[in-house]
């Protein structure tokens, strides 16, 4: 009797891994799968990087190709010199001996192009002209919004400044609202601003020039850095602009509101109060604030149409220039520019040298 329970203990221990062996292999090839399944997921996610990595290279390169072509760039192409000594990056630049008015260095001085906010030194010679008084308070109204480009500002609609504390604004730090404030306060309202603006630049030179408005965010403002040149030249003649422009930074009191938190019979409330703060702007030519740099007028600019713009009175190894950089593309590319012509004069007989010289 225990030799057949016996036997059929054996035979039911040997059939054992032979039952179980379906049971293994269904765990291993589930495990098999678990892996393809993670490495499938992970070939994925490489997948999406990898796209995510091209679409963001792609959108790159449209942003460079997005990049506005000007006039002025068109016009490079045909009228650059060949030989460009200085590698400057601006399409258009010039170079003046303030004294004589001989070009030291030229390239693509008679093409027109768009001028941004040099325009505003135009605005400031305009309203000078007009001896309007400087401390008459003037209010930035709806008037004054940008609906153009739609730029932002830091004058608040109601605020109220002085003629020239508006000069300083717009020369410093190139304030939209203040240029515009200041044409609309002209005698005659902002038409008869212009038709100043156009007579101005006819009488001081400028031949190619014309103006649309007194801020500069009309495309159609527009000069070749030749007239560009003999406008800096007459604002130089202009004291409060020389010293205006050539200043680093202007604080001006802004009113404005500030939440301060109230006490009254034991509970605490958020009241809106107003008051005045001193509002720091600096200037939008860096060049302003280095000790390396001695200047007498100051202007940037800057629309999509013109690119980035500087025009300059400096004295460099003591001598007056008037330097002039136009659609130079990068934040840094006109400093660069401006800073490559200062250390070009600075060396030893440039001064005496005319290659590329054309007539302003």
């Amino acid at each position: 009797m225990k030799k057949p329970v016996l036997l059929l203990t054996m035979l039911a221990f040997l059939a054992g891994p032979m039952v179980d062996m379906p049971t293994a292999q269904a765990a291993s090839t589930s495990q098999s799968k678990v892996k393809a399944k993670a490495k499938a997921k992970g070939k994925a996610k490489a997948k999406v990087k990898a796209k995510a990595k091209h679409r963001l290279k792609a959108q790159k390169r449209m942003r460079v190709a997005a990049r506005p072509v000007t006039e002025l760039r068109t016009a490079a192409k045909t009228t650059a010199q060949e030989a460009d000594d200085l590698k400057l990056l601006s399409a258009a630049s010039l170079v003046v001996d303030q004294k004589t008015g001989e070009a030291l260095y030229a390239k693509n001085a008679s093409v027109p192009t768009s001028i941004a906010s040099i325009t505003k030194l135009m605005t400031a010679m305009v309203t000078l002209d007009a001896n309007l008084p400087l401390d008459e308070e003037i209010t930035i109204t709806e008037a004054e919004i940008d609906r153009l480009k739609g730029t932002g500002s830091r004058l608040a609609l109601g605020t109220r400044l002085t003629r020239e504390e508006l000069l300083h604004l717009a020369l410093i730090a190139s304030e939209n609202r203040a240029a515009a404030a200041l044409s609309r306060a002209y005698p005659g309202g902002r038409d008869a601003f212009i038709a100043a603006m156009n007579r101005k630049a006819q009488a001081i030179g400028m031949r190619d020039a014309s103006f649309v408005d007194g801020t500069g965010l009309n495309s159609n403002n527009r000069a070749t850095a030749a007239d560009l040149a003999k406008m800096v030249d007459a604002a130089y003649r202009y004291p409060l602009i020389r010293r205006i422009s050539s200043a680093g930074a202007y604080d001006v009191a802004l009113p404005g509101k500030r939440i301060v938190r109230v006490r009254t019979e034991g509970r605490t409330r958020k009241v809106t109060r107003e008051v005045v703060r001193q509002v720091a702007f600096n200037n939008t030519n860096a060049l302003t604030r280095s000790q390396e740099w001695d200047i007498g007028v100051s202007k940037t600019g800057y629309i999509n149409e013109a690119g980035k713009c500087l025009v300059m009175q400096a004295k460099i190894a003591d001598k007056p220039v008037i330097i002039v950089l136009l659609d130079s593309w990068g934040t840094w590319s006109r400093i660069g520019d401006a800073n490559r012509i200062r250390k070009w004069l600075e060396h030893e007989g440039h001064w005496a040298s005319r290659s590329g010289r054309d007539a302003v």
